[in-house]
Order: C-alpha cells, then sequence, then structure tokens
C-alpha cells in the first residue's frame, strides 16, 4: 500500500474528531501499517485551538484502551492540498468543508464518516458535547465501526 493522508474534521475538534484520529491510528498500528500513514484531525472553528480533547471524551476513550493525545487545531486550506482524504462527521461539517474547497480536486477528498458505518444505522456521527455519558460511548461505538471499514475502504482501494 502507498502511503496515505486522511484528516477527520468535525466541529471544535475536541470530542470526534480526535477521538477518531485515535481509534484510527489504533487500527493501522494494530495492522502494521502505521508507517503507511499521515493521521490528523482538526475543527472547522478556531474556539479550542491548542486545548487538549474535551476531558469526558479522554475519559471514555482511557476506559476503552485508547489516549487522545491530539491538540485542538483549525482546519486550513492547504488541508486540502496535505491530505488525501478528509473525513467528516456530519452534514454539517460536510458543506463547510465543501464552502473552504477551492476545487472539485480537493471536494473530492470529502468523506462522511457515517458512510462507513456497517453494525450501526446513524446519520451522522452525533457531537456529544452537550450530551452525557452514553452519548459519549454511543460516538465512539460509531466511530469504532466507521473507522474499521474506512480503512478496509483505503486498502482495498490502494
Amino acid at each position: 500500500m502507498q502511503e496515505k493522508s486522511v484528516l477527520f474534521v468535525c466541529l471544535g475538534n475536541i470530542c470526534r474528531s480526535p477521538m477518531a484520529q485515535t481509534i484510527f491510528e489504533k487500527i493501522v498500528e494494530d495492522k502494521g501499517a502505521a508507517d503507511k500513514f499521515e493521521i490528523d484531525s482538526a475543527g472547522l472553528g478556531d474556539w479550542h485551538t491548542g486545548n487538549k480533547a474535551d476531558p469526558r471524551m479522554r475519559s471514555h476513550a482511557e476506559k476503552r484502551g485508547y489516549t487522545i493525545t491530539h491538540r485542538a487545531r483549525q482546519v486550513q486550506k492547504n488541508d486540502f492540498n496535505k491530505f488525501d482524504y478528509i473525513v467528516g462527521m456530519d452534514e454539517q461539517n460536510i458543506r463547510e468543508l465543501n464552502n473552504l474547497a477551492t476545487s472539485d480536486e480537493h471536494r473530492n477528498k470529502i468523506l462522511r464518516m457515517r458512510d462507513f458505518l456497517t453494525q450501526f444505522d446513524s446519520d451522522i456521527i452525533p457531537d456529544p458535547y452537550y450530551g452525557d455519558a452514553e452519548d459519549f460511548e454511543y460516538v465512539i461505538d460509531l466511530l469504532e465501526d466507521s473507522c474499521e471499514n474506512f480503512y478496509d475502504f483505503i486498502s482495498k482501494e490502494s
């Protein structure tokens, strides 16, 4: 497999996208393919730039054996040149990414995380920020399912 680069995107880069990044990093490591991937995450807004992931998400992640080390950053226009895949968590993310994209080549890199779900039926990866513990757990369930299938998709595409 040739090297691939993936950017996971959500609104603030403190819940869904850093969790997706962490899960995907573990998958590629477990598959022995870590050296074949560049994986990052970013948010559409800049409110949390430089901050660690939401403490509730970090706590739920740790219960499942994940350690989120990412610090929030905002999506940059250059990300469309740097990354092969830009994966949004919900329709608002997809709309905003399409607005930031400056060409069809860039727009073609944008994917919906929910399109890789097989064990769950959800139109989006919902933002757990204003939710409770169950919401955070549900998002991790969705991301584990979709990240595994996203890895398979990339592997088949190569």
